[in-house]
């Protein structure tokens, strides 16, 4: 296992508010940041914004304000929306800062250098809402004999002078690096559209513009401004200090992860990975897609009115209760809906009944029975070590479902503990062995207590504040959070803080009807 880890989100496009499936990515990544802290790797967590290009330019206009005082208002939502989510990004890049410029300009630079790059006129189809160029056999019609971009955009004919990138030259490398890494694009759902897509042909990409000003310059030709996925996709070295190969933040290169949604994975996938063979860099790890939301099962839009601002439901429901819900419904990769009612159930169920009242039940008998003193590690039983053996597995479990991206799968496998520890606690009735057998009643919590601990320590990266008031109450110490702590025991005769509820039910507000 390498020492560093460096994980990204999109830079998101600053042409509109953040919503909900901007949240879902960034919590994800958040996940992954935090996990692998907690297994003591060296991690570099970026997100950002993406703030050039003809839409936003249009968008600013619309407002009636100046594009840049546009982005820096968009862009600050952004970064809001990540902060209230707990997201611990350690970098916020944004394509305006003149870091990411003089990075973005040096890749072109340096892929132009390598013959990679040439001056033509480019003539096709554009859809100005994806700032994507398609071919004519990629267009759809609709029945009143319109066409459209396969996402449904509308098109337009261009013409106009552009440089271009030559894609074609990097077809079958980029299949051969495919096959050499299976890995390298997750889900398998995706690698196959990809593959296909590719296999299907790839023409030269078109990657400057001429109609409108609201981009990064192309070196020695300022007619000309970089197509924005160029510019874009630039952030993920920019944030390292490209061109500068010494700089120290260059040494978390490749990437681990870029995580995407799945609407811009041909652009991570086919395009990224092009011009850094390119530029002769070494390409990242994986590029992994998650899916789209509906909301009640219905296509989130603005005309429909149900963009769903995750600000809106951690305010209802509780931070931590939102980023567990995110990310437990469903596989990571899958599309996922957004129903009230599974938030509501997985709150309640889940959080407030499986895991809250367990360490309720067992907080609380500690502090009433044995004066909230921890006690001792005892001899074991069969039982007894059979729970604390699974629970000592979490860690290793997690390790493998994080390395495939798996962050539903991992939640599932903590699930399964705090399974376990109610039925233990149901079978071994402590409060029937306080008047029985009370040495055996101390036993029974203290297997408790450690197993608790163990779930714990390893949904802290999924709920940090919850899980971070859970580990305070079991008196375990800053310092003993990690995952390489579990393996050594909490000495017996610690004094445990009075116990709190961590997951309070969700009752809905009455109607003033």
């Amino acid at each position: 296992m390498t020492a560093r880890y460096y994980v990204t989100t999109p830079i998101y496009y600053v042409n509109g508010a953040p919503h909900i499936g901007h949240a879902y990515t960034s919590v994800a990544a958040d996940v992954l940041a935090r996990f692998h802290r907690l297994d003591g790797r060296d991690v570099l967590f970026l997100t950002g914004t993406d703030e050039h290009g003809q839409k936003v330019e249009q968008a600013a206009q619309a407002a009636g304000v100046d594009t840049q005082a546009f982005t820096d208002r968009i862009s600050g939502d952004f970064r809001a929306m990540a902060d209230a989510m707990n997201i611990s990004y350690d970098d916020y890049i944004r394509t305006t800062e003149p870091r990411h410029k003089q990075a973005a300009q040096s890749l072109w630079e340096k892929v132009a250098a390598n013959g990679h790059i040439y001056l033509d006129a480019y003539e096709g189809w554009y859809a100005l809402r994806d700032e994507c160029f398609y071919s004519e056999d990629e267009l759809v019609t609709r029945p009143d004999g319109t066409k459209v971009a396969p996402t449904g955009a509308p098109v337009e004919w261009l013409r106009e002078p552009s440089y271009f990138f030559r894609l074609s030259a990097f077809q079958d490398r980029l299949l051969e690096y495919y096959e050499s890494h299976p890995h390298f694009i997750g889900p398998e759902a995706r690698r196959r559209e990809i593959t296909s897509f590719v296999k299907q042909g790839l023409r030269d990409l078109s990657v400057s513009r001429t109609s409108f000003k609201w981009g990064i310059p192309v070196p020695n030709d300022p007619d000309h401004v970089m197509y924005v996925w160029f510019d874009a996709l630039a952030n993920y070295l920019s944030a390292l200090g490209y061109p500068d190969m010494a700089a120290p933040k260059m040494a978390y290169w490749p990437a681990n992860v870029h995580l995407v949604g799945k609407d811009i994975i041909r652009f991570h996938a086919v395009y990224w990975p092009a011009f850094l063979m390119a530029a002769g860099i070494e390409l990242p790890h994986a590029i992994m897609s998650n899916g789209w939301w509906t909301i009640e099962g219905e296509k989130m839009s603005k005309s429909l009115g149900n963009v769903v601002d995750p600000r809106d439901l951690v305010a209802e429901f509780g931070l931590d209760p939102v980023r567990f819900f995110l990310l437990r419904e469903v596989p990571f990769g899958g599309d996922s809906d957004l129903n009230r009612r599974s938030l509501i159930n997985r709150l309640n169920v889940e959080l407030a009944n499986d895991l809250g009242n367990l360490a309720q039940r067992t907080l609380s008998q500690i502090a009433r029975n044995l004066g909230g003193v921890l006690p001792e590690r005892p001899i074991l039983t069969e039982d007894d070590a059979g729970l604390l053996a699974q629970a000592s597995l979490l860690p290793d479990l997690l390790r493998s479902q994080m390395s495939r991206f798996a962050l539903t799968d991992g939640l599932e496998e903590v699930w399964k503990v705090v399974r376990a520890c109610n039925s233990y606690i149901d079978r071994q009735a402590p409060w029937t062995l306080r008047k029985t057998d009370p040495e055996r009643m101390a036993a029974v919590l203290r297997v408790l207590h450690d197993a608790i601990r163990a779930i714990a320590t390893v949904l802290q990266p999924y709920m940090p504040d919850s899980m971070g008031k859970l580990l305070t109450q079991l008196s375990v110490n800053d310092d003993e959070r990690s995952f390489l702590a579990l393996d050594t025991a909490l000495p017996g005769g610690r004094v445990l803080p009075a116990p709190q509820g961590l997951f309070p039910r969700y009752v809905a507000p009455e109607s003033s009807e």
